[in-house]
């Protein structure tokens, strides 16, 4: 497995990019912004996998509105479960999928939102509706859709995939999600969704010590994810793409934090 990181198109991007470059990272998975989704900007993104021999491995599929990370909130508003932003959330995630074309990308992660456990539920066929209506329109374009991991448990994930039923959609594993929100192992969740990992992010936290909040992240095996098992996990069912780095924190510290996680996956895939 390649090691990468988490990066964003931001003022820094460039630096961000030689700051890979120095040390050695040369995958990435790439956050853009709905607003940034531009010609121009999808030139200079080629021209910095060009200087810094960087493969973008994923393109973060954004799309805007309220979002309250949060148990509380979340529900209403994260993702394209709520009615009041689904229709515009959608359209953008089809702007998020042109752009991956022009930049050369072939899946796009996103957070989907809190998908209904329940199969029988009227707001599941909806939203199972409208995932597979973008997985139809990412399938013409020749694109992977990943389900970021967070909100669902991981038999919901499943379910949803064979529902959707178009074979481009997948999972954008993050093992810290599950522990954050409280709803799988992720040891446990990637003999359940197996084959349909296609990409991975290194993240560690906690379970949730209350209703209302999410569990705390840590830095790389500080945390309860269980790094080493993990990956033999992932190795056990077969998974060969990248392992992404992702910190969510800003400053230096991320890039300490980065590092350090670096050098404990190196140690383990040797």
């Amino acid at each position: 497995m390649k090691i990468g990181v988490t990066l964003g198109y931001d003022t820094h991007v460039e630096k961000n990019f030689e700051w890979c470059g120095a040390n050695g990272i040369f995958t990435c998975q790439l956050a853009v912004g709905v607003s940034q989704l531009t010609e121009e900007n999808a030139a200079r993104i080629l021209a910095l996998c060009e200087t810094y021999k960087m493969t973008i491995t994923a393109l973060v599929g954004c799309w805007t509105g309220p979002a309250a990370w949060n148990f509380t909130a979340g529900p209403a508003t994260l993702g394209i479960v709520p009615t009041a932003y689904r229709f515009q959330r959608m359209q953008e995630l089809v702007q998020c999928a042109d752009f991956a074309k022009k930049i050369k990308v072939s899946d796009v992660c996103t957070h989907m939102g809190f998908i209904p456990e329940n199969p029988n539920d009227g707001a599941y066929t909806e939203v199972l509706e409208a995932i597979r209506w973008l997985a139809n329109a990412y399938k013409e374009r020749g694109l992977r859709l990943n389900f970021e991991t967070g909100q669902e448990t991981p038999i919901t994930l499943l379910r949803v995939i064979h529902d959707v039923g178009t074979g481009n959609v997948g999972i954008n594993f993050d093992p810290a999600n599950f522990l954050m929100y409280g709803k799988a192992n992720p040891i446990d969740a990637v003999e359940i969704l197996g084959s349909h990992i296609n990409g991975v992010h290194a993240k560690d936290g906690e379970y949730p010590t209350c209703g209302a909040k999410l569990g705390v992240e840590k830095p790389l095996g500080q945390g309860r994810v269980g790094i080493e098992a993990f990956v033999r996990a992932l190795q056990k069912v077969g998974y060969e793409g990248a392992i992404t780095i992702e910190r969510e924190i800003s400053g230096e510290q991320q890039k300490v934090d980065m590092l350090a996680a670096k050098e404990l996956l190196e140690s383990i895939l040797r």
